[in-house]
C-alpha cells in the first residue's frame, strides 16, 4: 500500500517552488492564484526572498503548503494514495491530496492558522527544544515535574525513537534542557522557532482556528488520513475537523503514526514537498520501509 506524507515547518528554503513555477503551466496558475488569495506575492519571497522573510510563520506555513500541494497536483493521476499523513502543518497538504479540502479552502485555513499562531507567540514569548538519545518516558516525567512548579513544558513532536521536541515557556524550556542533560540526553538544543507550537500556549490560536475550520467544507476523503493527534486512520470529516483543531495544542505523534501505517499495510512512503526530513524519520522509525521523494 502506498502512503504519501507531507512535511511541516522547518523544511523551507529560499528558491523553493521556483522550478515548478517555471516548468509547469498548472503550477504557475496555482501559484498566481495563491498570490491573489493571500493578498501578497508569496512567490517573490519563496523564489528570491531572504531567509528571514521566509522564516516568518505567516509566510513559512503557506509556502511549505504551496510547494507540497502544487507538487501533488502536478503528479496528477500518478498520485494514488492508499493513506496519507502530514507532520503538523503538513496535515493540511495531506487533506488536499486525499480530496477532503479544496486547494483554495486549505490555503486560506493555513494562512489563518499561521497568523493565529504568530499572534499567540507574540502574546506569550515561548520556544521549543530538540532532545536526543533519551527515553520518551524520562522526558515526559521531567516535563510533568516542571509543570508542577507553574512553568509550561510539554512533549510536542514525537519525531522518531531518540528524538523528541519539547515546547513551552522560555524559562520552562531552559530548566528542562538542564534537567534533561543531567538525565543523560545527548543534546538538548533550543530551536530557532517563533514560539511553543503544540503546547497549551497555542490555545488562543486554537480558538481562532476552530471558527475558521467549522465554517469550511470538509468532503468525504478518498482514503484515510492518519492524524497527528490520534496516530490512527480517520475518514469521518467531522472527526478530521476536531483533530485538526486539537492539533495546535496537542503533541505530533509522528513515530506512532508511521508505526500504525506500517501495521495497517503501508509498504512505501513518498514524501511530497520541500526537503527530505520525513524520509529520514521514516527510516529511523521503520528501517525496512521504502521511503522516497515525489
Amino acid at each position: 500500500m502506498k502512503a504519501y506524507i507531507f512535511p511541516g515547518q522547518g523544511s523551507q528554503f529560499v528558491g523553493m517552488g521556483k522550478e515548478l513555477y517555471e516548468t509547469s503551466a498548472l503550477a504557475k496558475e496555482l501559484f498566481e492564484k495563491a498570490n491573489e488569495l493571500l493578498g501578497f506575492r508569496i512567490t517573490d519571497i519563496m523564489f528570491s526572498g531572504t531567509d528571514e522573510e521566509l522564516k516568518q510563520t505567516k509566510v513559512t506555513q503557506p509556502a511549505i503548503f504551496l510547494h507540497s500541494v502544487i507538487l501533488a497536483k502536478i503528479m496528477g493521476e500518478s498520485l494514488k494514495p492508499d493513506m496519507v499523513a502530514g507532520h503538523s502543518l503538513g496535515e493540511f497538504s495531506a487533506l488536499v491530496a486525499n480530496k477532503t479540502l479544496s486547494f483554495e479552502d486549505a490555503l486560506l485555513l493555513v494562512s489563518k492558522r499561521a497568523l493565529a499562531m504568530q499572534k499567540a507567540c507574540e502574546l506569550n514569548p515561548s520556544t521549543m527544544a530538540a532532545i536526543t538519545n533519551l527515553d520518551d518516558k524520562i522526558i515526559e516525567t521531567i516535563c510533568a515535574e516542571i509543570n508542577q512548579s507553574g512553568e509550561i513544558v510539554v512533549p510536542a513532536n514525537y519525531n522518531c525513537p531518540g528524538q523528541l521536541v519539547i515546547s513551552g515557556s522560555m524559562n520552562g524550556i531552559n530548566i528542562a534542557c538542564e534537567k534533561l542533560k543531567e538525565a543523560g540526553a545527548k543534546r538538548a538544543l533550543v530551536l530557532p522557532v517563533g514560539g511553543a507550537f503544540h503546547s497549551p500556549i497555542m490555545q488562543p490560536a486554537a480558538i481562532e482556528l476552530e471558527a475558521a475550520i467549522n465554517s469550511t467544507n470538509f468532503a468525504q476523503p478518498i482514503c484515510p488520513i492518519y492524524q497527528n493527534v490520534t496516530a490512527n486512520a480517520v475518514s469521518d470529516p467531522n472527526q478530521i475537523k476536531k483533530n485538526l483543531i486539537a492539533q495546535l495544542t496537542a503533541p505530533v505523534k509522528w513515530t506512532q503514526t508511521i508505526q500504525q501505517m506500517v501495521v495497517d499495510g503501508a509498504t512505501s512512503f513518498t514524501e511530497v514537498g520541500p526537503g527530505k526530513v520525513l524520509q529520514g524519520l521514516v527510516k529511523k522509525i521503520n528501517p525496512t520501509s521504502e521511503s522516497v521523494s515525489a
